[in-house]
């Protein structure tokens, strides 16, 4: 049997490169957390706890891991007999080691490992940001791609009247078939990223504006119930979480046993 060509053994490096790629397993990790204080119960399927300190009730559970943050299930009770004010930038924690000592913040050794949860007001109003400034990347974008094909077509129209070899003449044909078809790659590239990124930012908003727990009064006997965004801390092991009501001088701490949990999933041919 004779040696493969050049073409065809490409062609069959590529298959068995492409086989044993779609055969390759898809190892991710995700963020589990589970409260260990408190009054813990498993309500539908998961530990949820509670904990309340003068009057103020504290429901908390793991939701789920969100981009940049994990995400708490908090319902706030007020249980005193006057209103308390309800505000997710409140809750705060205090990244802890396996033995639960305080771990160092990696940005300042010399503090304590503290995160605040996200401020839902305040990170709508950097989605509005972010979209102004995605639509100013896309408008550059195209003046960038437009500059670039008018650069093009002027090479083409002025090289294409030479006189020339038919090797020069086909080399100048492919070089600018390729111009070409880069800048419509690269087009293509633009909107296809504007879109995916315009398409979160439509979910940030939904998140911070129909599911985040909202900064708000609480009569006596009311509560609250929305989702807390935590940012994340890889390192640590105990998530020493804590809701302050500075102006009733009330703390109210719930910990977190935070682990990994990694799934491999092999892709099927």
């Amino acid at each position: 049997m004779r040696h493969l060509s050049t073409f065809n053994a490409v062609i069959v490096v590529g298959f068995l490169v492409g086989s044993l790629s779609s055969c390759a397993p898809t190892i991710t990790t995700s963020y589990d957390l589970k409260p260990v204080s408190g009054d813990v119960a498993m309500i539908d399927g998961r530990p949820v706890t509670k904990a309340e300190q003068n009057g103020v009730g504290v429901v908390a559970s793991f939701e789920r891991e969100d981009m940049e943050f994990i995400t708490l299930d908090i319902e706030v009770k007020n249980r005193t007999d006057h209103p308390i004010q309800v505000n997710p930038a409140d809750f705060h924690f205090v990244g802890l080691g396996a033995a639960q000592d305080t771990l160092p913040d990696p940005n300042n050794t010399g503090l304590a490992l503290t995160r605040t949860a996200a401020d839902p007001a305040y990170e709508a109003g950097r989605v509005k940001l972010k979209r102004k400034q995605e639509e100013q990347r896309l408008k550059r974008a195209k003046i960038f791609n437009t500059v670039l094909m008018v650069a093009a077509i002027a090479s083409d129209v002025s090289s294409s009247g030479s006189s020339r070899s038919y090797r020069e003449f086909a080399n100048n044909r492919a070089g600018h078939y390729l111009a070409y078809q880069g800048i419509a790659v690269k087009r293509a590239i633009d909107h296809s990223t504007f879109a995916d990124r315009m398409q979160r930012y439509d979910y940030e908003d939904y998140r911070w504006r129909e599911l985040a727990l909202k900064a708000n009064t609480l009569a006596p006997g009311e509560s609250v119930r929305g989702f807390v965004f935590m940012p994340k801390v890889a390192k640590a092991t105990y998530l020493a979480m804590t809701y302050e009501l500075p102006e009733q001088q009330t703390t109210v701490p719930i910990l977190f046993k935070q682990a990994f949990i990694t799934q491999t999933k092999r892709n099927r041919r």
